[in-house]
């Protein structure tokens, strides 16, 4: 992926719906070229789609969180197999440092989000855990599916 292909997907990330003359007109390059480099990066898969991002509220979580958990022994892959089983949680990244998992969730209300925390808490391997619920999200590129 060269200069071009950056900028053209900056600019695709703020708002993919422009069209091809405008991106073209902020590249200063062809139609022509814009498309063939969307094209190229979609063909490689490096532009996977693209969506809709909704705030989370317009989903139906307007409680949302990370939750960091430290995970005893080696038993890692059957907490992530078991996190992935709850609908609340939404990504589940996996880290270094003091925490093993890094895990985004949301809920409807305050009194589910305490629900699924201590459900997630029970979970066999879990050995400790610190979550940090969510105010605001000025900015994101990230679609909720």
């Amino acid at each position: 992926m060269d200069n071009l292909d950056e900028r053209l997907i900056v600019l695709l990330r703020h708002n993919a719906r422009r069209s091809v003359s405008d991106l073209a007109i902020d590249l200063g390059v062809s139609r022509a070229t814009v498309r063939a480099r969307m094209q190229r990066l979609e063909s490689a898969g490096e532009i996977a789609g693209y969506t809709v991002i909704l705030r989370a509220e317009a989903v139906g979580q307007p409680i949302r969180g990370v939750m960091m958990i430290e995970v005893g022994g080696h038993v890692a892959d059957r907490v992530v197999a078991t996190l992935g089983g709850f609908p609340e949680i939404a990504t589940i990244h996996t880290t270094n440092g003091r925490w093993d998992l890094v895990v985004e969730l949301g809920t409807a209300t305050l009194s589910e989000f305490d629900a699924i925390l201590r459900r997630i808490r029970l979970i066999p391997g879990i050995t400790g855990s610190e979550t940090s619920l969510l105010l605001a999200t000025p900015r994101t590129t990230k679609a909720r599916l």
